[in-house]
């Protein structure tokens, strides 16, 4: 029995009142948000205050993101679920000289849910058509297993 106290002892001591939280990314974006100034910071001022950028757009190489995210543990009888505390994406556009010409951020209660459209596409041919016979037919033909011939 006293063998049984000290191990459940060990196990509440080692419990934490704590929450955990698991931080990816850039850490404190708001607070950096403020550091730099449009017209005025230039690319080595950003990597400096910031750091190197999270992504860099494909199509336009002067477009960097910055992004944060801070998880935390719900409880210990959720069993390591987590919940998203801080979502935050900081874009910043730089024009051709390096020089920032544009700043924003993005927090979570400002990304939108994406809405899908509930109306199907229709199609602008009928099934029963000739072009559509004649093409099925070549499909057939394409698709069928090669036969062997017997000599």
């Amino acid at each position: 029995m006293k063998y049984l106290y000290i191990i459940i002892l060990f196990f509440v001591i080692n419990c934490s009142g704590n929450k955990v939280s698991n931080h990816h990314g850039s850490k404190l974006l708001y607070s950096k948000y403020d550091k730099i100034q449009i017209n005025v910071t230039n690319k080595n001022d950003l990597i400096k205050i910031i750091g190197p950028p999270s992504s860099i757009s494909t199509f336009d190489k002067n477009k960097w993101f910055y992004i944060e995210r801070v998880k935390t543990n719900l409880s210990i009888f959720k069993l390591g679920k987590q919940k998203i505390k801080t979502n935050n994406i900081l874009i910043l556009e730089i024009n051709q000289y390096g020089i920032l010409e544009n700043k924003s951020i993005i927090n979570i209660d400002e990304m939108n849910n994406l809405k899908f459209v509930k109306t199907t596409t229709t199609k602008d041919f009928e099934d029963k058509n000739l072009l559509y016979d004649v093409f099925s037919s070549l499909r057939e033909k394409i698709n069928a297993p090669v036969r062997k011939k017997t000599n």
